[in-house]
């Protein structure tokens, strides 16, 4: 796989990582929940699919050579990049009125 596709991969995934919790009911896209999910779980679901995306980067990073060190910077530029992306399943999610 070359660099170009891994990193349009993970883009990909980011993007549809970070909206899932809002487009469905279920726990990460797969576990049933009764009743409605709150924003609370949302957001909690929002953070642990930042680390699953991150852990896939990961992988993708370590198979095309060395894993460049990063520091609190990077973190919070992709964290931030995370929750921008979730922005579309926000506003359907919860500022559409109904």
């Amino acid at each position: 796989m070359s660099q170009t596709i891994a990193v349009w991969l993970v883009v990909l995934t980011a993007l549809v990582a970070a909206n899932l919790p809002f487009f469905t009911q279920r726990l990460f896209g797969l576990v049933p929940v009764a009743g409605a999910k709150s924003l609370g779980i949302r957001l909690l679901e929002l953070f642990a699919l930042y680390f699953v995306t991150g852990g896939l980067a990961l992988v993708l990073e370590q198979r095309a050579g060395q894993i460049a060190p990063q520091a609190w910077e990077f973190y919070a530029i992709t964290g931030t990049l995370f929750i921008t992306f979730a922005f579309p399943g926000f506003v359907y999610r919860v500022l559409l009125k109904r």
